[in-house]
C-alpha cells in the first residue's frame, strides 16, 4: 500500500476557493468516509486548518485514487473539475511523507515555525482514530509527523520568528488602531483560534474584552479564562459598534459578519476611531463588501499572507528541511522493513521447523548420547541455521524500498516454497508482504 495526499493551501489556492473546501468536524468526518468509500483507499484522514485542507489516504491504485479524492473535493466548490485542480497539489509516497512531516515542522504554514500546527495534526488523527478511517498506515505516518515536528521546534530555533498566524494579525492591526493597551476588543468565536486571538489580546494589555458565541455556555467557558464578558450573536452589531478591534473565527458556513451589520455598527458608533476587524476563519466569517465601508480596515487571510514578513533564520529553515528528510528516511526504511517482515518470520519459522525435524530423527538413531553432547548439537545446527539465514534476511531489508515493492520478498518466499498462509499469518491487518 502507498500513501497519496490530494490538497490544497495558501500555496496553492485562493482565500475564494479555500472557503469553499474548508470543512468542520462533521464536514471532515463525512468527507473521511466518502473517502473510505472509494474504490482503492483503505485508510483516510483529513486535515483541514484556517488555510488548508488535505486528504491522506492509504491507497492500492495510484491515478484511480487521484481521480476519486479529486472529485470528492470538487463536489464541494461551484467549480469544474479543470478549474480546481489548478488549485490542487498531489504528493506520493515518499513525497507525501515528505510533505506531512514539513507541514507538522511548520515549514508549510503561512508563518513558518508556527506551532500550533502540530495541535491540528494531533486532531485530524485523534478523529481519524476515533471514528476507525485511521489504520496501521497513517497511524504511524502521523504519530511520526508530530515527533518530527516537536524534534523540529526542540533542535532548532525555527520558531523564534514563527509567531501564529493571530500574532501577525494582531500585529497589522497596530497599524490601524494604534497600541493595543486598553483597548476594547470583540472575539466572534470560542474555538481554539477564538482562545488564542483573546489570549493574545489579554498578553498584549488591552482592556475589555468581549466573546460572543452562537453557543453562550462555550463563550462563558472562554470569558472565563482570558477575565472577559460573554455574550451570544444577539447582540453582534451594538458590541462592534462599542469596541476598537473585532477578531472572527466561528467557523460558520456564512458570513456572521454582513455588511449591514457592519453598516448598522458604525453607525450606532460614536467614537469616531477607525476599526479593524481582523477575520481568520475560513470559510470567511466577513462579507468582502464590509471592506468598502468608511473607518473599517479588514485584515483577512489573503491580506496576511501578503503583509507576512517571515523571520525565521535561514540557517534554522535549512536545519529543519534536514531534520524532515533525515525522518522521512527513516520512516520509508521503516514501513519497507516491515513489509517484508512477515516473509522473513515465514522464512525463519520454516528453518526452525527443519532443524527440530533433523534433530529429532537423530535423537531417535542416538540414543547413547550425552545432555550435553546433545546441547552442543543443538547450539551449532542452530547456528549454521542462523548464518545461511543472517545474509539473505538483511539484503531483503536493503532490497525492500526498490521497485517493485514486494518483488524481492515475493521472490524469497518462491525460493523457499513457503507456505503463502504461514506469511499471511504473520502480516498485520492492512499490510501485505
Amino acid at each position: 500500500m502507498s500513501i497519496l495526499v490530494v490538497g490544497a493551501s495558501h500555496r496553492s489556492a485562493p482565500v475564494e476557493i479555500l472557503e469553499q473546501l474548508a470543512v468542520d468536524a462533521d464536514g471532515a468526518a463525512k468527507l473521511r468516509t466518502a473517502v473510505l468509500d472509494t474504490a482503492h483507499v483503505n485508510e483516510a484522514a483529513v486535515l483541514g486548518t484556517c488555510n488548508r485542507i488535505e486528504v491522506y489516504a492509504d491507497v492500492d491504485r495510484f491515478h484511480g485514487s487521484i481521480d476519486d479524492l479529486t472529485a470528492l473535493l470538487v463536489q464541494r466548490t461551484d467549480l469544474s473539475a479543470d478549474a480546481l485542480t489548478a488549485s490542487l497539489y498531489v504528493h506520493y509516497d515518499e513525497a507525501a511523507v515528505a510533505h506531512l512531516f514539513s507541514v507538522a515542522a511548520g515549514l508549510d504554514s503561512m508563518v513558518v515555525g508556527e506551532s500550533q500546527i502540530l495541535g491540528q495534526v494531533r486532531a485530524a488523527l485523534r478523529s481519524g482514530q476515533d471514528d476507525a478511517s485511521v489504520g496501521t498506515t497513517l497511524n504511524a505516518l502521523f504519530q511520526q509527523g508530530l515527533r518530527v515536528g516537536k524534534r523540529a521546534h526542540a533542535e532548532t530555533g525555527i520558531d523564534r520568528a514563527g509567531q501564529s498566524l493571530v500574532s501577525v494579525a494582531l500585529a497589522d492591526a497596530v497599524e490601524v488602531v494604534g497600541p493595543l493597551e486598553g483597548l476594547r476588543v470583540l472575539i466572534v468565536g470560542a474555538g481554539s483560534i477564538a482562545a488564542l486571538a483573546a489570549a493574545s489580546a489579554r498578553r498584549a494589555g488591552v482592556g475589555e474584552i468581549v466573546v460572543l458565541s452562537r453557543t453562550l455556555h462555550r463563550a462563558q467557558a472562554l470569558a472565563r479564562c482570558v477575565d472577559a464578558v460573554a455574550g451570544d450573536l444577539a447582540t453582534l452589531a451594538t458590541d462592534i459598534a462599542a469596541t476598537d478591534l473585532v477578531v472572527s473565527c466561528t467557523g460558520a458556513t456564512g458570513a456572521i459578519i454582513t455588511d449591514d451589520v457592519m453598516a448598522h455598527a458604525m453607525r450606532l458608533r460614536v467614537s469616531g476611531m477607525p476599526l479593524a476587524v481582523v477575520d481568520l476563519a475560513l470559510p470567511r466569517d466577513v462579507d468582502p463588501a464590509v471592506s468598502a465601508l468608511s473607518d473599517v480596515s479588514v485584515i483577512g487571510l489573503d491580506t496576511l499572507a501578503a503583509s507576512i514578513h517571515n523571520g525565521a533564520a535561514l540557517e534554522d529553515v535549512a536545519a529543519v528541511r534536514a531534520i524532515v528528510a533525515e525522518e522521512v528516511t527513516a520512516f520509508v526504511a521503516a514501513r519497507d522493513a516491515a513489509r517484508v517482515a512477515p516473509t522473513l518470520v515465514a522464512l525463519r519459522t520454516m528453518a526452525t521447523d527443519v532443524v527440530a525435524a533433523e534433530l529429532e530423527r537423530l535423537w531417535s538413531r542416538r540414543d547413547d548420547l550425552t545432555p550435553e553432547q546433545r546441547a552442543e548439537i543443538v547450539r551449532t545446527v542452530r547456528r549454521v541455521a542462523d548464518k545461511l539465514l543472517h545474509e539473505p534476511s538483511v539484503r531483503i531489508k536493503q532490497l525492500a524500498g526498490r521497485s517493485p515493492e514486494s518483488s524481492y520478498a515475493d521472490a524469497l518466499a518462491e525460493l523457499f516454497a513457503l507456505d503463502p498462509a504461514a506469511v499471511k499469518a504473520v502480516t498485520r491487518p492492512g499490510e501485505t508482504s
